[in-house]
């Protein structure tokens, strides 16, 4: 059944709300042919001061960074996107949704030079539940590491969010599938740990969080942030670093964070139980404290809330 509303659904395009339906590019367009997109991904949770987006500012930041990267000029001030956001939510009348703008290289002339084509902006959201499964974030999910690696450094930004990048991704995700697992953790070209086809990787060894580098090819995550900040204001030792594969066998806690994934524990890597092969105790410890904030059990000392 598709999660997205296609009879009354509202889509922002270039500045205008037009209907789901309608929401349309041509088969000509730039990206189709070359990936050249750029995207977020972002929640906006049903508060019990109503709905509130998470990270909205960091997210359109992102955006607007991963755009530089590529050389694409949004015609939109971050401010005029950010409340283009708030517009296609409150249009289409949800209390909690998925938010994903995507900024991409139009219908001009195809060939790999992008510049003759025009930057045009989309904006769609739509009810989404758990991403890794209904059960998720109290059981945990079964990973492997992949046999696709991560891609090398100078050969496509990886702090960008890319749909280029997301190739890789894809191949990550559906060789899990593939294979009976619900996600894959992708190697960098050393060998060490970088992140799953959607999210951030943080363990938990010996009481201390630890999680890769931006080196290491990751995006560097809101919600990773988030959790980096979460674990500092609660008081656990934090390193980033360079982490080997095999620490992911022995650790006492491994989770996945992200926008889509919130903060999702790992069971077991390649059939390898994490710990006692269910949700740690610090896991669950910054599980509480991330859902808190956004119940507003918290005080929003960060301003990572925009309420509509």
């Amino acid at each position: 059944m598709s999660p997205f509303n296609e009879k009354t659904g509202m889509v922002w395009m270039n500045g205008k709300l037009v209907q789901w339906k309608d929401a349309n590019i041509h088969i000509a367009s730039h990206v189709i042919h070359y990936g050249s997109s750029l995207f977020e991904g972002f929640r906006a949770y049903d508060t019990p001061k109503g709905t509130a987006i998470l990270c909205l500012d960091a997210h359109i930041k992102r955006l607007y960074n991963s755009c530089k990267m590529y050389r694409m000029e949004i015609p939109y001030t971050e401010e005029e996107f950010s409340t283009a956001v708030i517009e296609t939510i409150k249009t289409n009348e949800l209390k909690a949704c998925y938010i994903r703008p995507v900024v991409y290289r139009g219908y001009g002339t195809l060939g790999v030079n992008p510049f003759p084509n025009p930057v045009d902006c989309a904006i769609l959201v739509w009810e989404w539940g758990q991403y890794l499964g209904e059960e998720a974030l109290e059981k945990g999910v079964d990973v492997k590491v992949s046999t696709w690696q991560r891609m090398a450094p100078n050969t496509f930004p990886a702090l960008a969010k890319s749909g280029a990048n997301y190739m890789n991704s894809q191949l990550i995700k559906m060789e899990a599938i593939l294979e009976g697992y619900v996600e894959g953790i992708g190697l960098n070209v050393r060998g060490h740990i970088s992140e799953g086809s959607g999210e951030n990787v943080f363990l938990v060894i010996d009481g201390t969080i630890h999680t890769p580098p931006l080196s290491a090819s990751i995006l560097p995550g809101i919600t990773r942030a988030m959790v980096i900040q979460l674990a500092k204001d609660l008081g656990f030792p934090f390193i980033e670093e360079t982490i080997p594969r095999e620490i992911l066998y022995i650790a006492d806690e491994v989770f996945f964070t992200g926008s889509a994934a919130e903060i999702t524990p790992i069971r077991s890597v390649d059939k390898l139980p994490v710990g006692k092969g269910e949700r740690g105790p610090i896991t669950k410890i910054l599980q509480d404290e991330f859902f808190a904030y956004i119940n507003g059990e918290k005080e929003d000392k960060y301003h990572w809330l925009t309420y509509i």
